[in-house]
C-alpha cells in the first residue's frame, strides 16, 4: 500500500486528498461528515483507508471547501455534491484502473450522499444519516431516542445509585419519561429529501447504524424499520471508536467492496 497526498479543483476552490493506493478495480471513497477532516475522529478514517487499501482496495479521503486543508467557502454538507462528484473524477484519474467505486459516509456525509442520488458513485454504504432538520441538533429528540437513552441508563448501575439518591431531578425525568411515552413526530423534510434522493439511485446500498449513536437512533424514528438494507452495530457510538466496532466496520465495507 502506497499513501500519497494530492489536490483537485472545486467551482474554483482547490480541495485536499490522500490517495491510498492498491491493485484493486474497485475503489472507495470516504466523504467526512461535518467539519471533520479526512483523517477523522482520533485519525479513525486514516486508519480504515489503510486496512481496506492492505485487503487490495483503494481508497480516496478528502477535505470538502472551507474544511481541513482545503480552499472556499464552507457551505456544509447541504451543498457537498460538487465536492463530492469532483473527488469522484480525481479519484478516477488517479486510479485509471478503476471500474467501481462505493461511497462510505458517516452522519451528514451520509446524508449528502441520499440528497445527491449516489452523486455518481456506483454502490453507497451510508452510516448513522444526519435527519435533524436544524444543523446545531437543537431539536428535541424523538421518544424513541428518550426510550433508548433510558434502557442505556437504566442499566448503568451508577445511574441507578444517582436516581436512588436523589442526584437526578425529578420532575425532569418525569418530564422526559412523559416524552418518551409520546407518538413520534413526522418524519422532517430533510428525511423525506433524503427518502427521495436514494429512491433516484440505482445502484446497491448498505446502512449501517451504531447501536447506541442518538442520531442513529433519530434516523431509524424517521425510517422504515423493515428496510432489508439496515445493519446494526451492538453497543456501537458514532464513530465506530470501540474496537469491536472498528472490526465491524472494516468487515462491512469490504463486504460491499467485494460485492
Amino acid at each position: 500500500m502506497t499513501r500519497r497526498h494530492l489536490g483537485f479543483a472545486c467551482e474554483g476552490a482547490m480541495l485536499a486528498a490522500t490517495l491510498d493506493a492498491a491493485p484493486g478495480t474497485t475503489g472507495l471513497v470516504i466523504v467526512s461528515g461535518g467539519n471533520e477532516v479526512r483523517s477523522g475522529a482520533w485519525a479513525g478514517q486514516a486508519l480504515l483507508a489503510a486496512e481496506i487499501a492492505a485487503a487490495g482496495f483503494p481508497v480516496l479521503r478528502f477535505d470538502r471547501r472551507g474544511v481541513g486543508d482545503s480552499d472556499g467557502p464552507n457551505g456544509g454538507f447541504r451543498t457537498s455534491g460538487p465536492d463530492i462528484a469532483a473527488a469522484l473524477c480525481a479519484f478516477r484519474e488517479v486510479s485509471p484502473n478503476l471500474t467501481r467505486i462505493v461511497a462510505f459516509g458517516n452522519c451528514d456525509a451520509a446524508s449528502a450522499l441520499m440528497l445527491g442520488g449516489g452523486t455518481g458513485c456506483d454502490a453507497l454504504t451510508l452510516s448513522n444519516p444526519w435527519t435533524i432538520e436544524s444543523d446545531d441538533g437543537d431539536q428535541a429528540p424523538p421518544p424513541e431516542v428518550v426510550r433508548a437513552h433510558y434502557r442505556q441508563r437504566l442499566s448503568d448501575p451508577r445511574a441507578l445509585i444517582r436516581l436512588l439518591t436523589g442526584k437526578v431531578s425529578p420532575g425532569k425525568l418525569i418530564a422526559s419519561l412523559r416524552d418518551a411515552m409520546g407518538p413520534p413526530p413526522p418524519p422532517s423534510s430533510l428525511a423525506q429529501d433524503m427518502a427521495a434522493g436514494l429512491e433516484r439511485f440505482a445502484g446497491p446500498v448498505t446502512i449501517l447504524l451504531a447501536e447506541r449513536d442518538r442520531t442513529a437512533q433519530a434516523f431509524l424514528a424517521a425510517w422504515d424499520k423493515q428496510d432489508a438494507r439496515l445493519r446494526t452495530c451492538p453497543g456501537a457510538s458514532h464513530s465506530y471508536v470501540e474496537a469491536t466496532a472498528r472490526d465491524w466496520l472494516r468487515e462491512q465495507l469490504l463486504t460491499v467492496l467485494r460485492d
